[in-house]
């Protein structure tokens, strides 16, 4: 086992025996373990550690509990200070990140992202919102007014359109966050939180709207039964409605149709314009 993997494995220790058993205020063990937050959360802002991570065989994801404590933990401890950014004043605990330059990364005034959120090399923010635990991918766009909520997981190559809404979650830490995967096109509007996962180059047409209980249905394969908080990879889908019997009548309620995929035979640029032509989906 690597210095590193040992490192962390003893911060995870940390981490959980702090939540489990809180050291008295003022005590020695709490500035130890005050270390511990502040060691995870640099991890964290340098991407040296993430939230959540693809490394089972079938490509599920694994949620780290433990980092998601400390984030917790992180906002406890650190206190309100002001922030001053030109004529602009903050009041907050989490300062912001700043490394862009060195990280790569191009910023477009006034995008925000909190320290402990990571951007991997050709990452583009325009005026948009990362909080922190978030994970954005390299090449990926984070359109104008888009907000990739706390501890989400954003793949590389992805595009996030105008006003996209990615849900945040830190409690319970068990909880899954919202992921995007590689290559994946969000519309304008859409909303993906309670920790839906989009797979692989998926496309979603504008204002689609996903939660957990969202009914996903994939008119391509009749009477199959709707899948919920997981669209899989290249599929398009579009927002919709389905009806519901209730005790005074019908109703329609939100769903989204899986109307199509993209073709692996063409580029994903390519693929994905014909896409929307063919659909005449809106974006």
């Amino acid at each position: 086992m690597s210095t590193t993997a040992n490192a962390i494995n003893e911060l995870r220790a940390a981490i959980e025996e702090g939540a489990s058993n809180p050291p008295p205020p003022g005590s020695d063990a709490e500035l130890r373990l005050r270390a511990s937050v502040e060691s995870v959360m640099g991890m964290l802002d340098r991407g040296e550690i993430r939230v959540a991570t693809q490394d089972a065989p079938d490509g599920q994801w694994t949620t780290h509990a433990w980092i998601k404590r400390a984030i917790l933990m992180y906002f406890k401890y650190e206190p309100m200070a002001v922030m001053e950014v030109g004529p602009f004043v903050y009041h907050d605990k989490i300062p912001l990140k700043t490394n862009y330059k060195d990280l790569k990364v191009r910023v477009v005034p006034p995008a925000v992202a909190r320290y402990g959120s990571f951007m991997e090399p050709g990452v583009i923010l325009m005026p948009s919102y990362v909080n922190i635990g978030a994970w954005v991918g390299s090449g990926t766009m984070v359109d104008t007014w888009a907000t990739v909520g706390s501890c989400a997981q954003i793949g590389a190559n992805v595009h996030l359109s105008g006003g996209v809404g990615i849900g945040g979650v830190l409690e319970p830490p068990s909880a899954n966050p919202v992921i995007v995967e590689d290559g994946a096109f969000l519309g304008s509007r859409c909303i993906a939180v309670e920790g839906v996962r989009i797979g692989r180059e998926a496309v979603l047409a504008a204002n689609t709207t996903l939660t957990a209980s969202t009914p996903i249905i994939d008119t391509r394969k009749p009477g199959m039964p709707a899948i919920k908080g997981h669209v899989p990879p290249r599929c398009v889908v579009v927002p919709g409605t389905v009806e519901k019997e209730i005790p005074g009548g019908k109703i329609y309620t939100s769903c989204a149709y899986i109307i199509g995929e993209r073709k692996p035979s063409t580029d994903l640029k390519t693929s994905l314009n014909d896409t929307l032509r063919e659909f005449s989906l809106s974006v």
